[in-house]
């Protein structure tokens, strides 16, 4: 197991500095979202040969490995020209990923937050996208990751399924597992319980866990908090990880410098 993080929650840095405090912060590895953690690269259209030249020299200097080239794209979204535009960036990026020497180009399946209706009209679309995306992913044998969110077409276990069955090709699609992104009801869920059934069934498939922490306010609205004082029960996350034998990646999401080493011996200890 090894312990990363979310790049760009430092900001957005030069690629050498980047890459250095991260190893100053002891992360092991990082997702890298290059738009968003580098100067200079405001678009994945600004992206160049020598840009990945530089990030993979400098995050091997550094010995930080880079498991997920992020590219989060609108793969669900009725309009053709978003879903073209979404399914093409992936498809270059699973190119740039492997000259990166990344583990997997990750991706969730829309941008926004919608609701029952909007999901299943929507989920038609998304299961084209990655079909279509994953072709590209098996002629340049790359891996693409894609992370089911509950507010997003890809949205539960079943429909998880419905993807992995539609690809049946372990080797070049793969999962992110966010345990938060998948708690919709907090207060009324057997967290061990739901963990331990989407584990059971596609534990096989995860390379890479998001790990973050979140409580709700009055009104319902999300506040990312430390660690362990959140909603979050990590117990039977926990148990299956200490049962693998596999190098698996846990990159912390919404890091808060107040408390980031804490964060660090929480993950550690999962």
């Amino acid at each position: 197991m090894k312990v990363g993080v979310r790049a760009h929650d430092f900001g957005k840095r030069e690629i050498e500095e980047m890459a250095a405090i991260l190893h100053d912060e002891e992360y092991e590895a990082a997702q890298l979202a290059l738009p968003k953690a580098f100067i200079g690269i405001d678009r994945y259209e600004d992206i160049t040969l020598q840009h990945l030249e530089r990030i993979r020299t400098a995050f091997e200097r550094q010995a930080v490995e880079i498991p997920v080239f992020g590219c989060y794209m609108d793969l669900g979204n009725p309009d053709p020209e978003v879903r073209a535009y979404a399914v093409n960036t992936l498809k270059q990026c699973l190119a740039w990923g492997k000259e990166l020497g990344a583990l997997v180009v990750g991706t969730e399946t829309a941008y926004p937050h919608l609701n029952d209706q909007e999901r299943k009209r929507w989920k038609p679309y998304m299961l084209d996208s990655v079909q279509r995306v994953l072709e590209e992913a098996q002629r340049v044998d790359m891996k693409l990751a894609i992370e089911p969110v509950w507010w997003h077409p890809l949205e539960d276990l079943e429909t998880t399924l419905e993807v992995i069955q539609r690809a049946d090709d372990a080797e070049h699609l793969r999962l992110i597992f966010d345990a938060s992104n998948l708690l919709k009801k907090p207060s009324a869920t057997d967290q061990s319980a739901l963990w331990n059934m989407w584990l059971d069934q596609i534990g096989s498939y995860v390379d890479v866990m998001h790990i973050k922490d979140f409580s709700l306010d009055r009104r319902g609205n999300y506040q990312p908090e430390a660690l362990g004082a959140g909603v979050m029960e990590y117990d039977a996350i926990s148990c299956w990880l200490r049962k693998q034998n596999r190098e698996i990646y846990l990159l912390r999401e919404e890091m808060n410098l107040l408390f980031a080493k804490e964060d660090l011996a929480f993950m550690r200890n999962l």
